[in-house]
């Protein structure tokens, strides 16, 4: 009897081995979860006729990049949101701080009036919006710098406050600061550190735009930076990515009582303080800088999605996308048959099934915000688990 049990023993841990192996194949086997890499925007998009819109660049049309005041760094074709056109590359040779970057000076800017936009302005709510794309194997966590908005001061390039949009370790952070002291600019030069007064950059975004959850796709990142009432401590500056609010502070005192300039720049830049460990590049595209919320891209209501190549055992079979008009995916509203073109996917009736509250439609809602997920097929007909919800798109 007790040599019946051992066996019995024996058995029942060789068959959990056999099951907890076949789960570790099986995970094994299962391909990376893909993102939607980008869509096909309209064209025009609804920005370049925008009455709150300061400046747009789509880089796509090298004319345009002589409208800047300062600039470095190239447009190029080969990476591109959406597939077609150009985009801004931002190069890091081993060591290097970064190539690549531009300045727009817009209101009452005291520099480069020759270039300002919008001259006759004063702002003291603006809004500004990328999309950034790292590759798969980004290494070393963020640059330091992504952009910022500030309110440059003469003479000089005195700044009476700074909106940065900079890294923490593979997350983004807001870092706002001031060059004022009740109603005078004490900043004597741009940067000016010593005489600025920091006025918190925590918590960091939860998003890793360097990191895992921004890599290899298309990530939309969105900042404001509205001015304090002069005398109070009213101002904000505020953090979006990929269509979520990420960090905020509130309260601010940018500019104690000085009313004097508005916000008048916003810089895109590439500067790594430690220089990149490796050869590596990044790429930025859909430049909108506004008096009002942006947003993401605007699309077509069958729009095109593009997925990220895919990566995993063997070659792909398939991909299925939802839509959802929530960030959370409770409303899903379109839900596509397995595809089998490789990257592209139109959104409709012949590819999938209006579902929900759009059931009886043949296309997505009008001026809505939408909500992508996405999964992937092997060979083998393993399929990958569901990416998060992401890649937000507006609709005409």
């Amino acid at each position: 009897m007790k040599g019946l049990n051992r066996s019995l023993r024996r058995m029942s841990v060789t068959c959990c081995w056999l099951v907890l192996g076949c789960s570790i194949g099986a995970a094994q086997d299962a391909p990376e979860s893909p993102r939607i890499d980008s869509l096909v925007m309209l064209d025009p998009q609804p920005v370049a006729s925008d009455p709150a819109v300061i400046w747009h660049d789509d880089f796509d049309d090298d004319k345009n990049q002589s409208r800047y005041a300062e600039q470095s760094g190239d447009v190029v074709d080969r990476t591109r949101f959406g597939g077609v056109g150009k985009s801004l590359l931002m190069k890091y040779p081993k060591g290097s701080r970064g190539i690549g970057g531009r300045k727009v000076f817009f209101g009452d800017s005291p520099t480069h009036r020759s270039h300002v936009v919008r001259g006759e302005e004063t702002f003291g709510d603006v809004y500004w919006r990328i999309y950034v794309k790292h590759p798969r194997d980004w290494n070393g966590g963020g640059p330091a710098k992504l952009s910022r908005a500030t309110s440059l001061v003469p003479p000089g390039w005195r700044q009476a406050m700074i909106a940065h949009v900079w890294s923490s370790g593979e997350a983004l952070t807001l870092d706002p600061a001031s060059g004022v002291r009740e109603s005078r600019v004490v900043t004597t030069r741009y940067n000016d550190f010593d005489n600025l007064r920091w006025l918190g950059n925590k918590p960091a975004s939860r998003f890793k735009l360097h990191g895992d959850d921004g890599a290899g796709w298309w990530v939309c990142v969105e900042a404001r930076a509205k001015l304090n009432t002069p005398g109070e401590q009213d101002g904000v500056n505020q953090l979006w990515i990929d269509g979520r609010l990420e960090a905020e502070r509130r309260n601010l005192d940018w500019r104690g009582k000085f009313s004097e300039r508005g916000i008048n720049a916003v810089f895109l830049e590439a500067y790594w303080n430690q220089g990149s460990p490796v050869d590596q590049a990044r790429w930025i595209d859909n430049f909108v800088v506004s008096t009002k919320p942006i947003g993401p891209v605007v699309c077509s209501k069958n729009p095109v999605l593009i997925k990220t190549p895919y990566r995993g055992p063997g070659s792909q079979r398939a991909w299925q996308v939802e839509i959802a008009d929530d960030n959370a995916g409770d409303e899903i509203v379109w839900q596509s048959k397995p595809s089998r073109e490789q990257y592209r996917l139109t959104v409709g009736s012949e590819t999938g099934s209006f579902v929900g509250v759009s059931e009886t439609t043949h296309q997505l809602g009008s001026n809505r915000v939408y909500y992508c997920r996405v999964r992937q097929q092997s060979d083998t007909g393993q399929w990958s688990s569901w990416s998060p919800w992401h890649q937000p798109f507006q609709t005409q």
